[in-house]
C-alpha cells in the first residue's frame, strides 16, 4: 500500500502540469503533424523533378503509414512500461532522424550525386525511421497527460495537445514554401523540421522530468498525420477493465458494423483524395517543368484543406449539436460534391474551392464515425472500438492512395470518379444503415 505521504505526492503530482511542460507537450504533437504534411506538400514537385513515376512518389507514403499502423499500438502498451518521457523522446529521435537523412537523401539526389532509382529506395528506407518510430509519441504525450492531471482538468489538457496535432497538419504545408532554401532546394524543408525536432528533443530532455508509471493511463493510438486528414486524436480513460472483457467485441458485431462499414468507405475516398491532389495541380496548372512553383502552390491547397477540417471539427459540430448520423451523411455528400468540384478543376481557384469543400465533409465525416461506433456499444467494450476505429482510420492510408495514382494516370475522373461514388454510395446506403442518434459532441 502507499503511505499518506506517497498518497499526498501522487495527488499533488496530478492536480495539474505547469505550463511550461505544457508547452513541451504541445510542441511534440504539432512538430510530429506538421513535418509530415510539409513533406506531403512537396513530395510530388520532388518526384516530378527526379521523373520518378507518380505511383512510386504515393508509394513511399503508403509504407511510412502501414508502419506506423503496425507499430502504434505496441508503442501504446510500452508507455505504461518503459516511462512516457522515454516513448516520447523514442518518438522525437525517429522523426529527427528520418526528417534529416531523407532531406540529405533528397538533396543529394537533386544534385544528381544519386541516381533517382536509388534516391527514392533511400527515401523510403529513411521514412521508416517515422512510421515505425514516430508513432511512438503521442500516444506518450496523452498519457503522460492523462495520469498527471485531475479528472475535471483532463479533458481541457488533453483537449488541447489534441488540437495541436490538428494544427500541425495546417502550419506544415503553410511553412514549407519558406524552407524551400537556395542552397537545398525542394530538401530545404524537410531539414529544417529536422532541425526543429531537435530542438524540441532538447527542450523535452531540459524541462520534462524522468517519470515511471504508478498506474495506467494508455494514451489512444493516433492516426497517421496527413494534411486534412485526421480529427483529433484522444487519450482513453484509466484501464479500470479487465483485458479480457475489452477485447470481446467483434468485427462482424451488429451494433458496430455499419459504423465500421461507413469508416472503411468515407477513409478510403479521403486517403484517395489526399494522395492524389499534388499530382492534380502539377498537371492541371502546367507546372511539371516548373516543380519548385507546384509545391508552394500545393502547400497552399493543402493549407486550405487543413483550415477547413478544423472549421468543421472545431465549428459546425459544437455549434450545430451534430449526431454521428448528420455528421456522416452529410460529411459524405459535401465530400462527394468537392471530389468532383476537383476533379473537373481547371484553374487554382476552382482547385482550391474543391478541395477545401471536399475536406469539410470529410472534418464532419471522421467524428461522426468515430463517435457512432463508440455511442453503439457500452462502456465496458470502449477500448476494443477504440482500436478497430484507429485501425479503420489508418489502413487507409496504406495502398489506397497508390491505387488513386495509378487510376489518376490512366484517367483522372476515373479516380475522382471512384472516390464521389464511395461517398455516394454511403449517403445512400447510410441513410437506412446508419441510426444512432445521440448528439456526436
Amino acid at each position: 500500500m502507499v503511505g499518506k505521504q506517497g498518497e499526498d505526492e501522487l495527488s499533488n503530482m496530478t492536480r495539474s502540469i505547469p505550463a511550461d511542460r505544457m508547452a513541451v507537450l504541445f510542441a511534440i504533437m504539432l512538430v510530429a503533424a506538421a513535418g509530415n504534411t510539409a513533406m506531403q506538400s512537396i513530395l510530388p514537385a520532388i518526384g516530378a523533378k527526379l521523373h520518378i513515376p507518380d505511383v512510386w512518389v504515393s508509394l513511399a507514403f503508403s509504407w511510412s503509414a502501414l508502419l506506423w499502423v503496425l507499430t502504434a499500438p505496441y508503442w501504446a502498451r510500452q508507455s505504461d512500461k518503459r516511462g512516457r518521457k522515454v516513448l516520447m523522446a523514442r518518438g522525437i529521435i525517429g522523426f529527427f532522424l528520418s526528417m534529416a537523412l531523407c532531406g540529405v537523401t533528397l538533396w543529394a539526389g537533386l544534385q544528381g550525386w544519386l541516381a533517382a532509382g536509388a534516391t527514392f529506395i533511400l527515401f523510403a528506407l529513411f521514412r521508416s525511421l517515422y512510421g515505425g518510430f514516430g508513432s511512438a509519441a503521442p500516444p506518450a504525450v496523452q498519457a503522460y497527460v492523462a495520469a498527471r492531471t485531475d479528472p475535471e482538468e483532463r479533458t481541457q489538457a488533453l483537449s488541447l495537445v489534441s488540437s495541436s496535432f490538428g494544427l500541425g497538419t495546417v502550419i506544415g504545408p503553410a511553412v514549407a514554401p519558406f524552407f524551400i532554401l537556395p542552397i537545398f532546394g525542394l530538401a530545404g524543408p524537410l531539414l529544417v523540421f529536422a532541425l526543429i525536432g531537435l530542438t524540441v528533443l532538447v527542450m523535452l530532455r531540459w524541462r520534462l522530468p524522468d517519470d515511471m508509471p504508478r498506474f495506467a493511463a494508455r494514451g489512444a493510438i493516433a492516426s497517421y498525420p496527413l494534411s486534412a486528414g485526421p480529427g483529433e486524436p484522444t487519450a482513453e480513460d484509466e484501464n479500470e477493465l479487465d483485458p479480457a472483457e475489452q477485447e470481446s467485441l467483434g468485427w462482424r458485431d451488429r451494433r458496430v458494423r455499419p459504423w465500421l462499414l461507413a469508416g472503411f468507405f468515407g477513409g478510403q475516398a479521403q486517403a484517395m483524395m489526399l494522395g492524389v491532389i499534388g499530382f492534380l495541380i502539377l498537371d492541371r496548372l502546367h507546372l511539371r517543368l516548373r516543380p519548385d512553383e507546384g509545391a508552394a502552390i500545393t502547400g497552399i491547397v493543402l493549407m486550405a484543406g487543413a483550415f477547413a477540417t478544423l472549421l468543421s471539427q472545431w465549428g459546425l459540430i459544437p455549434l450545430l449539436k451534430m449526431t454521428p448520423r448528420t455528421t456522416v451523411l452529410y460529411g459524405a455528400a459535401f465530400g462527394g460534391v468537392g471530389i468532383l468540384m476537383t476533379g473537373l478543376a481547371q484553374d487554382l481557384h476552382a482547385i482550391v474551392i474543391g478541395f477545401a469543400l471536399a475536406s469539410l465533409g470529410f472534418g464532419l465525416f471522421r467524428p461522426g464515425f468515430t463517435a457512432g461506433a463508440s455511442l453503439s456499444v457500452p462502456r465496458r467494450d470502449q477500448g476494443s472500438v477504440a482500436g478497430m476505429t484507429a485501425s479503420i482510420n489508418g489502413s487507409a492510408y496504406i495502398i489506397s492512395p497508390a491505387i488513386g495514382v495509378l487510376l489518376y494516370n490512366w484517367h483522372p475522373m476515373v479516380s475522382y470518379g471512384l472516390m464521389a461514388a464511395f461517398c455516394g454510395w454511403l449517403v445512400v446506403w447510410g441513410w437506412s444503415a446508419l441510426r444512432q442518434d445521440q448528439p456526436a459532441i
